[in-house]
């Protein structure tokens, strides 16, 4: 009950924050700071349906030195819809996204405002060498690039599975990479549609954002295992945890 509950009210708030969006995109008038004022409404309604958020690591994150690339297990649709909330101190910022999700009748006017980076999924060099190629150019003009480098979205994590774009990006515009693991659960896999799945406010909502690391430095596979370590072992400490629920 508290699931449906929980569904019931949170989809028409996101929807109608949503539509707002996309009306001032089809005008022109979105924003970047529309677009983090958006994903913030959408945190609080999911708080609103009893959703929990458990946030940390933000403080290591200094404006004055980014931009940063960051890297990020992939759960659920959640992260590209609260993310911007969570690192909105770091500005402006854009995805690398799948294609697919410029085909939502709504959604894609509030995504092609962050310009993503597009990527097919179905060439690995040809994606590489473009997200290269447009990831750097943003850096350049000081907007930080959010990857997910695992192949499909998954509840578990494969340091085997994690790709290796993050660090190549990094070292090739010289900005550091930024980990972040994130457990987003409590908004589930739709059985018609992926994204509009059951809102479960017993599973807390958990973000924990890595120190920088300085690819140029350590170089890319060690930045790389940094990376991937510090995700894994913060979903392991999240699943000791279990639900935090009394």
């Amino acid at each position: 009950m508290r699931v449906l509950l929980a569904s019931m009210g949170f989809y028409p708030q996101w929807g109608f924050y949503t539509a707002l969006a996309a009306a001032k995109a089809t005008f022109g008038r979105l924003t970047y700071d529309d677009l983090v004022v958006g994903s913030r409404r959408i945190m609080r309604a999911l708080e609103r349906c009893d959703v929990r958020f458990e946030i940390s690591g933000t403080e290591a994150l200094d404006p004055a030195q980014g931009p940063y690339v960051f890297v990020c297990n992939h759960m659920s649709v959640m992260e590209t819809q609260v993310l911007p909330a969570v690192i909105s101190h770091i500005r402006p910022t854009t995805f690398v996204a799948k294609p697919s999700l410029m085909r939502y009748p709504v959604f894609r006017r509030v995504l092609q405002s962050f310009d993503p980076i597009i990527v097919t999924r179905t060439d690995p060099r040809s994606d590489l060498q473009h997200v290269l190629e447009m990831g750097k150019r943003k850096l350049d003009a000081g907007i930080s690039v959010i990857i997910f480098p695992q192949a499909r979205r998954s509840e578990d994590f494969d340091p085997a599975t994690f790709g290796s774009l993050g660090w190549r990006l990094a070292r090739a515009a010289k900005v550091p990479m930024v980990p972040i693991a994130l457990a987003t659960t409590a908004w589930g896999k739709g059985a018609w549609l992926d994204d509009a799945g059951p809102i479960d406010p017993d599973k807390p909502v958990r973000f924990a954002v890595g120190a920088p690391i300085e690819v140029g430095t350590i170089g890319g596979a060690e930045a790389h295992r940094q990376a991937a370590e510090f995700i894994a072992r913060q979903l392991a400490a999240w699943s000791d945890l279990g639900s935090g629920r009394e």
